[in-house]
């Protein structure tokens, strides 16, 4: 039995359907299983409630070969610590009193560099990483870079004006990796019942893109110009409150793209192992392209 946490997010949608199409047993954490993929209901197991709440874990975790563990952290969060370590530590007994096989969670590239300390949301998800692995349960953090998927926020800018924004350098070559492929190598890693201990899984995507690169691979995928625009951090930080999160996690965005700045994502070298195949300008054909013509 694998335990699916989040299973109505980017990653969490396509994880699902990705272990059904291989026949596993699987079984739903889910606050409304309304949210739910079409059909996915009648083939899971459903768990009502969050993965935050012990009660809820202790059930869901009951049997279990295999749990993926992923925190949306909370936007409105009073700080970033507790929406991930908080969000974490009350359920941490589970892991071992359920006699969970082995836990793939999403993480965060940028362990072991100089601004790791500093880095928000990156940072946070770190912290909550060591928690897990000092339960002794079975861990592979994946290590992610930025989710090409964040573009699909910018969409209506992109449609209206042709620009899309960001605290980032535009000229800073960084890697990136598609939500899909992230669920692909989940699959992968929750399925195999070899590995013990704890490490780290970079999933990098397949190659390193600036700014400006993507406004240029966009531009070429919907036949019209769009340009990258880098806004200035108090900015940033300002928009992020005014769609909904508070300040300290505002805050936090903004460190970790100064971190991402500084070089957090690029201190892991590319490598067939930990390389994806979907490139930025399939991502953009497949996924932003549909998403900006519907406007």
């Amino acid at each position: 039995m694998i335990v699916v946490t989040a299973p109505t997010g980017n990653i969490g949608r396509r994880l699902v359907q990705d272990l059904l199409d291989t026949d596993a047993s699987v079984r739903v954490v889910v606050r409304n299983p309304a949210r739910l993929a079409p059909g996915v209901a009648e083939r899971v197991e459903i768990v009502h409630g969050s993965h935050s709440d012990p009660a809820v874990v202790a059930e869901a975790f009951a049997g279990a070969d295999a749990v993926f563990w992923l925190v949306a952290a909370d936007r409105r969060a009073d700080d970033v610590d507790a929406a991930y370590s908080g969000f974490t530590r009350p359920v941490l007994e589970a892991f071992t009193a359920q006699s969970v096989g082995r836990v793939v969670g999403i993480s965060a590239l940028g362990r072991g560099t100089p601004v790791a300390g500093h880095a928000g949301h990156v940072t946070a998800t770190l912290a909550m990483d060591d928690l897990i692995a000092d339960t002794g349960v079975p861990y592979r953090a994946l290590a992610m870079p930025s989710f090409m998927d964040n573009t699909l926020w910018q969409a209506g800018p992109i449609a209206a004006e042709g620009v899309f924004y960001g605290p980032n350098l535009p000229n800073l070559p960084a890697p990136m990796v598609a939500t899909r492929d992230i669920a692909a190598v989940a699959a992968r890693l929750l399925r195999d019942d070899t590995w013990t201990g704890f490490d780290e899984v970079p999933v990098l995507g397949p190659q390193d893109l600036t700014y400006d690169e993507m406004a240029a691979i966009i531009s070429d995928v919907l036949s019209r110009p769009v340009r990258y625009q880098q806004i200035p951090g108090e900015v940033y930080k300002a928009n992020m409150t005014r769609v909904g999160y508070s300040e300290p996690m505002a805050q936090a965005l903004l460190d970790m793209a100064l971190a991402k700045n500084d070089g957090l994502d690029n201190g892991v070298a590319r490598t067939a192992q930990n390389s994806t195949p979907t490139t930025f300008r399939q991502w953009c054909s497949d996924v932003l392209k549909p998403a900006v013509d519907s406007l």
